[in-house]
């Protein structure tokens, strides 16, 4: 099979998990919503390559607007996906600053949750609550509040849990993809 064909192949598995994940999870809420999410994401990024995650972590925010879950205006859009994007570099950074064996690999990944996590969690503070609530969109106040708390405390747990889950399944899943790579 050809490397394009592989990559659409792999992308769309990963685009189509996302979507279950966000149509399934929907009415459980934002916590674990939000986790299944950022871990698809990880998955995406540490299995597959940039590539891939990528292109999940930017059409994420856009299948949840379509699904009815989170932010429904388009301004915030472009903004989830920065903050997604973010998660998914520092992951891929940090994932691949320690040999791919053992404990060492674990600790990396609890790392790479944290840091990921922070980061993220900045990037969504500074450009949804502090940028996109006050100057791009009206709101009503007490909606403006409600909104500018998704974006707060709420995201770094989702992505503390969603790279919690990722560093105990990323050694279980990448033996498998990396043998594929080989083949």
């Amino acid at each position: 099979m050809s490397k394009k064909v592989l990559w659409i192949t792999r992308t769309a598995i990963m685009i189509a998990l996302l979507i279950a994940a966000q149509s399934f999870s929907a009415a459980m809420g934002q916590l674990v919503t939000g986790s299944l999410v950022n871990l698809i994401l990880i998955v995406s990024v540490m299995a597959f390559g940039w590539g891939t995650g990528f292109t999940v972590a930017i059409l994420s925010p856009a299948f949840a607007k379509f699904l009815g879950i989170g932010p429904q205006l388009w301004p915030f859009i472009p903004f989830i996906a920065l903050g997604n994007a973010v998660l998914i570099c520092v992951w891929r950074a940090v994932g691949e600053l320690i040999p791919k064996i053992g404990a060492k690999r674990f600790i990396n990944y609890i790392a790479a949750a944290i840091v990921g996590a922070i980061a993220k969690f900045i990037v969504l503070y500074l450009t949804v609550v502090k940028i996109v609530i006050p100057f791009l969109v009206t709101l009503p106040e007490q909606q403006a509040a409600a909104m500018s708390n998704m974006f707060t405390l709420p995201q770094l747990i989702t992505a503390l849990i969603g790279g919690g889950i990722a560093a105990v399944a990323l050694p279980l899943i990448l033996p498998t993809v990396l043998k594929d790579k080989k083949d």
